[in-house]
C-alpha cells in the first residue's frame, strides 16, 4: 500500500487565530485550493484576515471578559468550525496553538488537527517535562529548579513559565531576596497569559546564543532538520531579530544541533512543523556546548526566514503532513543565501516600550516584493496583520508586521532589511522602526562572533533606542511642515487665488509657526515669505520648492526632500504631521496659537497610560506608599504593566477595581504626596511591552 492511500484531503480549513499569522495561513490555503474559514470577535468584522477568507464565523466574547478570551475558548472554536463546514483546524501560533485539550477537542469532533498529536503537545508543552524527555533521548539539557530549591550558588537564575512562551512569565533574578516577589509576578503573568501559573527556574547564562532548529516530520518516519535560526537579538527575553542560517556556527556544532533536534522529534513520534530551541554559551574561544531549552509544537513567528532560504512553504507542508502525505525526500533542501526578519511593533522605545495605539493612517513598505511568501530570487517579504486605516488597540499584542530580507549573503540581507525599514511609511501609530534600523547597523550585530542574548541592554540599548532623526533634522522637518501647511491652504481663504502662498502685507515681520515633537518638546520655525519666495531665518538653509506634500530644502549645498503626511484632526486635538526624509521620520503636532484652556487635574491623580484591563490592585485607601511602589497592575496588548507611585505619599482614592476595563486617561489612583512639590505626568509602566505569541528564551 502506497503512502498516498493514507491521504485524507483537507477541503475547508478554519484558522483559529487572527492578524498576520491568520493571513499567512490563508495564503497557503489559496495556493493549495483549500477553502478557508476565518474567525473573529465583535468589532473585527472588517479585519484583513476576515476579508481575505472565503467565509468567516463570529466568536462570542464571554460575559465580563475581553476579546482575547474568545480565541481561548476551545468549544467556541470547534463550534465555529462545525457551523462553517470546516473539516480541519490550523491553530497558527499563540492562543491555543500548544493546547493539548484544544487538539483533542478538534480530533474528537471528527476534524483534522494541523499539528502534532495531542499527547506530543502535552509532553512538550510543559518545559520541565520536555527537559526530562530530551534527557532520556540523549539530548543535553539545562537544569530545571523548583523556585523553593534555589540557593545563592545557583544565582543568577531565570524564572520561566512552565507553559507558553514569548517572554511571558519570565524574570532574571540575581538576588535571593528578590526571588519570591519575582516568582509571584511571573506566576500571575503566566496564569493570565496561559491559564497555568506554574513556573520553574534554570541557570541564567549571561552570554549565550539562542539557536533553534526547524523540524518537519511526516507520519511515515521521515524527520527533517530544516536548518537552524539564530534568535539572539532579544530585548528582555523577547525576540527582535531572527536570521537563517545561524551565522558563524562551526559546522560540527551545526551538525550536533540538527542531530539533537531530529533525535528528540523521533523519540516522541513528532509529526508536522516544530522547533527545538537551544542555548549555546559564548566563550572567548567561541561557541560552547549547547543545551536544550524547550520544544515549540507549532509554527514559529520567525518561520519566514527558513522559508526564504529553503524555498519551502512550511504551512503547506503542515497541511500536507496532516493529510497523510510523506515528505518528498530523505533530506531537506540545502539553504540558499541568508534571510533576516525584523519584528515591527506598535510601541515607544523612549517610554519603556509602552504600547502605542491609534489609527494607522499610512502603512506601506515600498521595498517589499512579496507578501506572505518567499520573494522570487532575492528581495523583501512582508507578513503583516494590519493595513492603512486600521485601528491599533490594546486587546491583542502590538506586532504590526514582520519585514524579512532575503539576500545572497548576510551582508546583503542586512542592507536590504535596513533600507526596507528606513523607507517604510508608518504614520499614525508609534513603532520601534528606528530602533530596528539602528540595530541592523550596530557593529555587535554585524560581527557574528559578538552576538549574544544580552546585546540589547544597558547603555547600548538606550543609544540604539534614540530616534534616527537628530535635532537638526527635527528643525528642518518643522520648517518643511510649516511651509507645506501654508501651501495646502492656498485658495481656501479670502486671499486671491493667484496670490503666492504665504503672502502677507507686512513683509518685515517673519512668519512664526510652532510644532510639538512626539516627546513634548516645542520647535519654532521662523521664515520670511515675499512674493512666494520663502527665506528661513536660520542661516545655511534654502527653500528650493514647496508643495502641500513635498518640501525640498538645501543645507550646505545638499538637497534634501521632505515628504509630508497629515493625519486627520480629531475633536479637541489637531492632526499630527509626519515628515519623512532620508534622515528619519519626525512626528509633529501643530501648536494652536490660541489654545483652549486646559481642565485642571488633581495633581495627585494617576491616569491610565493606555487602555487596558485592571488585573490587580496592590494597595488600599489610606495606605502609605513609597516612590516606585506598585499601586496596581493592568494588562494591555497581552502584557502586564505596573503603575507605580511617582513619589512617597498616601493613597487617597482608588476609583478602579480588578477586572475593570478602562480607557486611556482614566484616573486609577489619587495620592496625597509627602512634601511640598507634587510630581506631575502619567505613571510609568515598569514592565516590558513585547507581548508575542511565541516561545523566546535567553
Amino acid at each position: 500500500m502506497s503512502p498516498d492511500d493514507h491521504v485524507t484531503p483537507v477541503t475547508a480549513l478554519l484558522v483559529a487565530n487572527r492578524g498576520e499569522i491568520a493571513r499567512r495561513v490563508l495564503r497557503s490555503c489559496r495556493a493549495l485550493g483549500v477553502s478557508s474559514v476565518a474567525v473573529h470577535t465583535p468589532g473585527e468584522e472588517d479585519a484583513p484576515h476576515v476579508r481575505e477568507a472565503d467565509i468567516a464565523a463570529a466568536l462570542p466574547v464571554p460575559e465580563g471578559r475581553g476579546p482575547v478570551d474568545a480565541y481561548l475558548d476551545p468549544d467556541a472554536l470547534v463550534d465555529a468550525a462545525r457551523r462553517a463546514g470546516a473539516d480541519a483546524v490550523h491553530p497558527g501560533y499563540g492562543f491555543l496553538s500548544e493546547n493539548a485539550g484544544f487538539a483533542r477537542a478538534v480530533v474528537d469532533a471528527g476534524l483534522t488537527w494541523i499539528g502534532p498529536a495531542a499527547e506530543v503537545i502535552e509532553r512538550m508543552g510543559s518545559k520541565t517535562l520536555a527537559k526530562r524527555v530530551a534527557r532520556d533521548a540523549g539530548v543535553p539539557v539545562a537544569d530545571a529548579l523548583d523556585p523553593a530549591d534555589v540557593r545563592d550558588e545557583h544565582l543568577p537564575v531565570l524564572v520561566k513559565a512552565v507553559s507558553g512562551g514569548g517572554g511571558r512569565g519570565m524574570r532574571v533574578v540575581r538576588d535571593l531576596e528578590a526571588l519570591p516577589g519575582e516568582v509571584d509576578a511571573a506566576r500571575s503573568e503566566a496564569a493570565s497569559a496561559f491559564g497555568d501559573p506554574e513556573v520553574f527556574c534554570e541557570p541564567y547564562v549571561e552570554r549565550g546564543r539562542h539557536v533553534e532548529v526547524q523540524i518537519l516530520a511526516d507520519a511515515h518516519g521521515t524527520v527533517w532538520a530544516v536548518g537552524e535560526r539564530d534568535c539572539s537579538v532579544q530585548r528582555r527575553h523577547q525576540k527582535v531579530l531572527e536570521e537563517a542560517p545561524a551565522p558563524g556556527l562551526p559546522d560540527a556544532l551545526r551538525v550536533r544541533l540538527h542531530r539533537a533536534a531530529r533525535d528528540l522529534a523521533t523519540a516522541i513520534g513528532y509529526t508536522g512543523a516544530g522547533t527545538a530551541e537551544f542555548l549555546v554559551p559564548v566563550t572567548e574561544d567561541g561557541p560552547g556546548e549547547p543545551v536544550f531549552l524547550e520544544m515549540n509544537t507549532r509554527l514559529q513567528v520567525e518561520h519566514p526566514v527558513t522559508e526564504c532560504v529553503t524555498g519551502l512553504d512550511l504551512v503547506e507542508w503542515q497541511i500536507r503532513i496532516a493529510e497523510g502525505e510523506p515528505l518528498p525526500a530523505p533530506e531537506p533542501p540545502e539553504p540558499r543565501g541568508h534571510a533576516i526578519e525584523a519584528r515591527l511593533y506598535a510601541e515607544d522605545p523612549r517610554r519603556d516600550w509602552r504600547p502605542r495605539t491609534g489609527t494607522l493612517h499610512a502603512f506601506e513598505v515600498p521595498a517589499a516584493t512579496a507578501f506572505f511568501e518567499t520573494p522570487a530570487g532575492y528581495g523583501v517579504r512582508l507578513d503583516h496583520g494590519v493595513e492603512a486605516g486600521d485601528e491599533v488597540g490594546t486587546d491583542f499584542d502590538p506586532l504590526l508586521a514582520k519585514v524579512v530580507a532575503h539576500g545572497r549573503d548576510r551582508r546583503d540581507a542586512l542592507r536590504r532589511l535596513s533600507a526596507a525599514l528606513s523607507t517604510a511609511l508608518l504614520h499614525g501609530v508609534g513603532t520601534n522602526r528606528d530602533l530596528l534600523v539602528r540595530i541592523l547597523g550596530d557593529p555587535h550585530l554585524v560581527d557574528p562572533a559578538r552576538l549574544h542574548t544580552g546585546l540589547l541592554t544597558g547603555e547600548r540599548l538606550v543609544a540604539l533606542a534614540r530616534p534616527l532623526a537628530d535635532e537638526e533634522t527635527e528643525r528642518a522637518a518643522a520648517l518643511a511642515a510649516s511651509l507645506a501647511a501654508i501651501e495646502a491652504v492656498r485658495g481656501r481663504g479670502p486671499t486671491p487665488v493667484g496670490a503666492p502662498a504665504g503672502w502677507r502685507n507686512v513683509p518685515s515681520a517673519p512668519h512664526e509657526r510652532r510644532h510639538r515633537t512626539d516627546d513634548g518638546r516645542e520647535i519654532v520655525s521662523s521664515f520670511h515669505s515675499t512674493r512666494g519666495v520663502h527665506r528661513p531665518v536660520a542661516e545655511g538653509l534654502r527653500v528650493l520648492s514647496v508643495a502641500p506634500d513635498l518640501v525640498v530644502l538645501e543645507t550646505d549645498g545638499v538637497r534634501r526632500p521632505f515628504e509630508i503626511h497629515r493625519a486627520p484632526a480629531t475633536p479637541g486635538a489637531p492632526g499630527s504631521v509626519h515628515v519623512r526624509s532620508s534622515s528619519g521620520t519626525v512626528v509633529l503636532t501643530p501648536v494652536d496659537p490660541l489654545p483652549v484652556p486646559e481642565t485642571r487635574v488633581d495633581p495627585g491623580a494617576l491616569p491610565a497610560p493606555m487602555p487596558g484591563t485592571i488585573t490587580a490592585v496592590d494597595v488600599e485607601v489610606g495606605q502609605s506608599v513609597r516612590e516606585g511602589q506598585t499601586l496596581l497592575r493592568m494588562e494591555a496588548m497581552k502584557m502586564e504593566h505596573r503603575v507605580t507611585a511617582p513619589a512617597d505619599g498616601t493613597v487617597r482614592e482608588l476609583p478602579v477595581k480588578a477586572g475593570e476595563r478602562v480607557p486611556a486617561g482614566t484616573p486609577l489612583a489619587v495620592l496625597d504626596h509627602t512634601g511640598t512639590e507634587e510630581p506631575s505626568g502619567p505613571p510609568e509602566s515598569t514592565t516590558p511591552s513585547h507581548p508575542v505569541d511565541e516561545g523566546s528564551n535567553p
